[in-house]
């Protein structure tokens, strides 16, 4: 079993990484510093930080990357003023264009068109790869073998998912075809 210098020591290097730290980063890390954990040891110190932290405004996340400490998102109203830059707002296309990646991937641009029932501009594509959201999975074999878009670790990890099935269910489609429903419109 861990030691409280080994579950300190992991909690450190979770706190002063900034990013998600696998479990196998983890242990070479600690190895690195002198401490032999196996991987299963190296997840009890995990979730005894998580019960240390509770009660308290931090948590433990495991995203698609790994083990991350991050603030609560309860919290996270009350962090807003501290920093001046403002993250540039999703636009509502933008949102309806990776959301149709995450739920529908591997899809094309004229898959997306053809969902959205508009143009997909190539800024909206340019803006999802430069965040990393998305990437080329390969190439549609057909005419113009247009390039087939799915999502990211990093998609993943900027939503809190550990995995894209974490994705909420859709809601069932409206039948619009419906008497009832045209008789509500009229």
């Amino acid at each position: 079993m861990s030691s409280n210098l080994t579950t300190n020591t992991i909690e450190a290097l979770l706190f002063g990484a900034g990013r998600p730290l696998r479990l196998s980063e983890i242990r070479s890390l600690l190895e690195n510093n002198g401490i032999y954990e196996d991987l299963p040891s190296i997840k009890i110190s995990i979730n005894a930080i998580e019960e240390r932290y509770e009660n308290t405004s931090l948590e433990i996340k495991e995203v698609s990357s790994g083990y991350r400490l991050q603030i609560k998102e309860s919290f996270s109203s009350c962090l807003s003023n501290l920093w001046n830059e403002k993250t540039p707002r999703i636009s509502k296309a933008l949102m309806e264009t990776i959301s149709i990646i995450a739920y529908k991937q591997p899809v094309t641009r004229g898959d997306i068109e053809d969902i959205r029932g508009v143009h997909v501009g190539t800024s909206s594509i340019r803006a999802l790869l430069e965040r990393d959201w998305i990437k080329v999975s390969g190439f549609r074999d057909v005419p113009g073998r247009p390039a087939l878009y799915v999502t990211t670790r990093q998609f993943l990890d900027d939503f809190n998912m550990k995995n894209i099935s974490s994705l909420p269910e859709l809601p069932e489609p409206i039948d619009h075809s419906s008497e009832a429903f045209l008789s509500e419109v009229i």
